[in-house]
């Protein structure tokens, strides 16, 4: 059940408690990364109230098109803290609660402002992965409430102390689901090999806890106390994550190396050669481009753009691919597979380059390096031989 906002904001009491909730993260992808909420209670007014910006609405008009596009809203909820720990005991995650050392004013000025959000025309937002999610929303949140008393640390939280990039923390939460990695990595462009700041990378819901738990507000801690509300019993996703590792993308690459090696030597030998591998396996990847394409121009993810994978999968592969050997087109065609090789060579020239001056390896997935260079192989020979 969900609580209807209030028109004016309760006055807080001094009994009134303020917790960051941390929920770890799930087996399914979409809560892979945990979630945050804060937490109100004030037993004297009766108030027990979560808000979580994590929300969404299955029954939106076109569900599923907006999900893709990136324009789903997503929306502040409010419920009582038994629905957070309910739904946390269903899926076997963890809950941590940090009770923040707030003044009584910080604590009327956080509970007005997420009051004044959760009003049916505030709650509302689009949900941004790397950038406006349900992480960033209580970490403004509290910055709106305390101002400049609070303070966070400028050390990383990562455990070399190396700042890492948005797709390299990403990464970290996709360890056990290749599969799911190596799509996240495909479809999002240069903007994610971005180094976050401290203040950035509290975008992950583990980041945002560890940094309050370092934070000052007037000099002293931000955190008050900190409880295990409900611990989560061993669970099967190592058997399942090594099931995932032994058929992971990284094998389908090898697969298709070699299969392209051994075709191409194969083919050396003969005078006449027929081109169906070539239409097939280059009109998948001409289709595997048109879907980067779209997803950098035509969404609204504010990552998927500038993908320098569209050097390989190149969208004009598809039709242009099924040209391929016809005596007719023969010249443009040659013409064709050249431009393909350089792109191909410029996407490792890019990933090498690239990865020096920013510090942090781009063109991920890694195993993507290793088939350009098969493709370059390929297209060489195709060219010698149209």
């Amino acid at each position: 059940m969900l609580f209807t906002p209030s028109v004016f904001a309760q006055t807080l009491t001094k009994e009134a408690k303020v917790s960051l909730i941390t929920v770890s993260p799930g087996e399914e992808l979409y809560s892979s990364f945990g979630h945050n909420a804060l937490w109100i209670s004030d037993p004297m007014q009766g108030i027990d109230r979560v808000y979580n910006y994590g929300t969404f609405d299955f029954r939106t008009e076109g569900f599923y098109l907006k999900f893709i596009r990136g324009t789903l809203p997503y929306q502040l909820s409010v419920s009582p803290m038994y629905y957070t720990l309910y739904g946390a005991q269903a899926e076997n995650r963890w809950v941590f609660e940090q009770v923040l050392n707030l003044s009584q004013n910080q604590k009327q000025k956080l509970y007005d402002f997420l009051e004044n959000n959760y009003l049916p025309s505030n709650r509302q937002y689009a949900y941004k992965f790397f950038y406006d999610n349900c992480a960033t929303r209580l970490r403004d949140a509290l910055k709106v409430a305390c101002g400049d008393s609070l303070n966070y640390d400028t050390q990383t939280v990562s455990s070399d102390k190396k700042p890492k990039s948005y797709r390299e923390w990403m990464n970290k939460y996709l360890y056990g689901k290749p599969w799911a990695k190596f799509g996240m990595n495909l479809a999002i462009g240069l903007p994610s090999d971005h180094i976050a700041t401290t203040y950035e990378e509290m975008y992950l819901p583990d980041n945002l806890r560890y940094h309050l738990d370092k934070a000052k507000i007037g000099g002293e801690n931000l955190v008050l106390t900190k409880n295990t509300l409900f611990t989560a019993s061993g669970s099967t996703s190592d058997r399942k994550s090594l099931i995932e590792m032994i058929t992971g993308p990284d094998k389908l690459v090898l697969v298709l190396m070699i299969l392209l090696f051994q075709i191409t030597n194969y083919q050396k030998k003969r005078e006449k050669i027929a081109y169906r591998f070539d239409k097939l396996f280059f009109g998948i990847l001409g289709f595997i481009g048109w879907f980067l394409l779209l997803l950098g121009v035509a969404t609204d993810h504010g990552v998927t753009n500038w993908n320098i994978h569209l050097f390989w999968a190149v969208p004009f592969h598809l039709p242009l691919i099924l040209f391929l050997g016809n005596p007719k087109h023969r010249d443009w065609m040659r013409k064709y597979l050249l431009f393909c090789t350089g792109l191909s060579g410029l996407f490792i020239l890019t990933t090498i380059v690239g990865s020096i001056s920013l510090g942090t390896f781009i063109g991920q997935p890694m195993e993507i390096s290793f088939l350009a260079l098969g493709l370059c192989f390929r297209l060489v020979f195709l060219y010698k031989r149209v």
